[in-house]
């Protein structure tokens, strides 16, 4: 009765067959007014019913003759294209043609994803794809299956591999990977991040050396220049070992999306590629997320597993659907900063009143601290504001599209007022601002 049943689950007769069978039936029926159809009739029907059982026998005499193995990450790499392998083995003495179901995770929403393809015999062959997941989490891989059929294709025998396994999707570390990459391939500004020439501004002194272009003439040496008849600069050795916290909101403001990913998720993104930054600068790297009455502090260190931690904090945040209390954010760096550090505030403002409520406390926090507070561009709202505008509906989405936009550069100039820092950009090159502006500070010596 198993045989019976697993046989039955794997058997489909295919459009191929039910086209032959139409085909004969409509033979039969021009026979019923042409009788000498009617021998042809038969010996068509004969035929299909011969190359029928051969086309079962050919698929299911050799046993299981197909398989399939999945190669992929444990770890899948959040907002990025990951790469998933099939490798499939034909076992048959003859070429089939193939049709492969991967049962991916539900989070990807893809009920129709199938690869179609052929197998020569006794070949083995590797089919590629890619998956870009847009939230972190647990992803459930489910079984393979793989629906075969040979030349004549009558019959299709499906074979179910299982190949159920669980993958976990981190903070994009390829984006990570990648810097690094290009970091050592010299190659950083193809991807928007700006060197800077100094070398330093602490008052650790290093060597002195000739005046090039670009050199800080607050540094000339004029004893030496005297000495030497040319233009000559102190060097000083680069500031290290500063803390250098990222603090992401956690809060409703975060859970704006952006070509699939939230403004949390763009967020902790770039937190890995600066905290990797910042650690390779020599700085100690730390991390704190808040909500509403939550407050969780990764305390900043140079080691190398720092990194490794900071991934690992970052893989369980999300965000809530209350705002998030600066204030409570405040008197927890208050006791437990115990040095001024460098702050990476990543959070946002759609209006001049929302950044108001959160002033007093920014304020408070800037007097301990370098405060950073880094917020989102509305890309929507651009898009809005360089539309043509054809009726006065059109007319009056538009002023206020370019209402809220001149908002956000209120905002800009309400944070300078008050001697905090702040940087305004758009999601997709948030990690590459931060970093900039990062290394704008060291070479200003504010950080």
């Amino acid at each position: 009765m198993g045989i019976l049943t697993r046989f039955y689950r794997s058997f489909f007769l295919s459009t191929r067959l039910y086209l032959a069978l139409g085909v004969i039936i409509m033979a039969f029926v021009t026979a019923f007014f042409v009788p000498v159809l009617f021998q042809a009739a038969i010996t068509a029907l004969i035929v299909c019913s011969v190359v029928l059982l051969l086309d079962v026998a050919l698929l299911y005499l050799p046993g299981r003759a197909l398989q399939a193995e999945r190669r992929m990450s444990d770890r899948f790499s959040n907002g990025d294209n990951n790469e998933v392998e099939l490798l499939i083995r034909n076992g048959y003495t003859f070429p089939v043609q193939l049709e492969i179901v991967d049962e991916l995770p539900f989070q990807f929403q893809l009920r129709n994803f199938s690869l179609k393809g052929s197998l020569k015999a006794k070949e083995e062959k590797l089919y590629k794809y890619q998956l870009r997941p847009v939230e972190r989490g647990e992803y459930q891989f489910g079984n393979v299956q793989l629906y075969v059929r040979s030349a004549f294709g009558l019959v299709t025998r499906r074979y179910t591999e299982a190949l159920e396994r669980t993958v976990k999707v981190y903070p994009s570390f390829m984006q990570l990977r990648n810097y690094e990459l290009f970091s050592i391939k010299h190659k950083l500004s193809e991807m928007g991040v700006h060197r800077k020439r100094v070398i330093g501004h602490s008052m650790e002194f290093d060597h002195i050396k000739e005046y090039t272009r670009g050199d800080d003439v607050r540094t000339l040496n004029w004893k030496a220049t005297a000495r030497r008849g040319t233009l000559m600069v102190n060097n000083f050795m680069e500031e290290r070992s500063q803390q250098v916290y990222c603090v992401i909101d956690k809060g409703r403001t975060m859970k704006m999306p952006f070509d699939g990913l939230t403004l949390l998720d763009y967020a902790i993104n770039a937190t890995l590629v600066f905290s990797n930054v910042a650690l390779g600068k020599g700085d100690k790297a730390g991390l704190v997320t808040f909500t509403g009455k939550q407050t969780e502090i990764l305390a900043a260190s140079s080691k190398k597993v720092q990194l490794n931690k900071i991934l690992e904090q970052l893989y369980a945040q999300t965000t809530v659907w209350t705002e998030s209390d600066v204030e409570r954010l405040g008197v927890h760096l208050r006791a437990s900063l115990s040095q001024r550090s460098l702050l990476i505030f990543f959070t946002n403002f759609e209006s001049i009143t929302s950044l108001q409520r959160q002033l007093p406390f920014l304020r408070q926090i800037a007097k301990y601290h370098l405060l950073l507070v880094v917020f989102f561009e509305n890309t929507e709202i651009k898009k809005l504001n360089e539309k043509q505008v054809q009726d006065v509906e059109q007319i009056y989405i538009q002023v206020i599209a370019q209402k809220f936009a001149h908002e956000k550069k209120q905002i800009v100039r309400e944070l300078a007022q008050y001697g905090i820092m702040s940087l305004l950009t758009t999601p997709e090159h948030l990690t590459v601002d931060v970093v900039n502006k990062y290394l704008e500070l060291k070479s200003r010596m504010m950080a």
